[in-house]
């Protein structure tokens, strides 16, 4: 999907998501002193508004144009820097201590581009934190994007993480109300040195 895509499903309706962060960021940051944070394909900014709203200077940033103003709108009076732009080419301005990428699905050289942009935006001690849907989920979990091809995998995650201190890069299951069976997510979690 490209930007006009995207700019079309988030116009369909008032959210695609809720407004609530996803459930893997608080435990994941509970105890870091909040910093400058940067979302990565931001989408409607549920994720930065929250960082932001417990203290974080936060920037987000996507290609869609409708999900940026989108965050705007939901962010009120919350201070969150936003820009349009491409993550895969994006330009960080400065250094940040809290990188996060959530459910961004491409295709291996987009995405060696995206954790590349991620890597370098990080502050010395910064951590790069990231949940996508696993490989695994497309034959066995709940939702997500049917082909495999753009689903996480650890193995095809590992060398993007060389260089960084790397505490997961693994799976976990996630229950999702009314299904059958849980979803399947991949859990990326790297410090830089």
């Amino acid at each position: 999907m490209d930007a006009s895509d995207w700019d079309e499903r988030y116009a369909a309706k008032e959210l695609i998501w809720s407004a609530e962060p996803n459930r893997f960021l608080p435990p994941a940051i509970d105890g870091m002193t909040p910093g400058r944070a940067l979302d990565l394909a931001c989408g409607e900014g549920r994720n930065a508004i929250w960082l932001a709203r417990n203290g974080w200077e936060v920037t987000g940033v996507d290609f869609s144009s409708a999900g940026i103003e989108k965050a705007k709108k939901l962010a009120g009076d919350t201070e969150v820097t936003w820009e349009v732009a491409d993550v895969t080419t994006y330009e960080p301005k400065g250094e940040f201590d809290l990188v996060i990428v959530f459910y961004v699905h491409f295709l291996a050289a987009e995405m060696d581009q995206l954790l590349e942009v991620a890597t370098k935006a990080l502050a010395p001690g910064g951590r790069l934190f990231g949940v996508g849907h696993a490989v695994r989920n497309a034959s066995e979990g709940h939702g997500g994007p049917p082909y495999p091809q753009v689903l996480w995998d650890a193995e095809e995650m590992a060398p993007r993480l060389e260089g960084l201190d790397v505490a997961e890069n693994g799976e976990r299951l996630r229950d999702v109300d009314g299904a059958d069976r849980p979803a399947i997510d991949l859990v990326i979690d790297a410090t830089r040195r």
